[in-house]
């Protein structure tokens, strides 16, 4: 059997650094994501399961408790941070064109950022009563 022939330098073999010198960090991060998102989405179908039967104050109290807004942040956080890498890993492998690609994942990118925001600013808003 005949050995490929490997471009990569020394260095980089032994690092296990490919062409995009990110390795599996991606990967990585997308798992640890995944993994929060499960324990943060049962916290939060727990505080949904005790809203339930509630009026709009006693909701708006249960929302702006402090713990309950950071477990809120926590999964906004997670889930958008998830969903922009899974859409940027979609992205690189089905589009092909280069202006297409780079648009694609800009938009992405402004798309994650605003909807993230737009969520923490909601939570914010219960939490601090403003």
């Amino acid at each position: 059997m005949k050995a490929q022939h490997d471009m990569r330098t020394p260095a980089r073999r032994v690092r296990g650094l490919g062409p995009a010198r990110s390795g599996t960090t991606d990967f990585w991060h997308q798992r640890l994501t995944g993994f929060a998102s499960i324990f943060l989405s049962i916290a939060l179908i727990v505080i949904i399961i005790s809203m339930l039967g509630r009026s709009h104050a006693a909701a708006v109290q249960i929302l702006g408790s402090p713990i309950v807004a950071v477990i809120m942040l926590l999964f906004i956080l997670a889930g958008v941070y998830h969903m922009w890498i899974g859409m940027q890993e979609i992205i690189l492998d089905y589009v092909h064109d280069d202006k297409y690609k780079f648009l694609s994942l800009m938009l992405n990118t402004f798309f994650c950022v605003a909807v993230g925001l737009a969520s923490a600013f909601a939570i914010l808003k219960l939490s601090f009563g403003v």
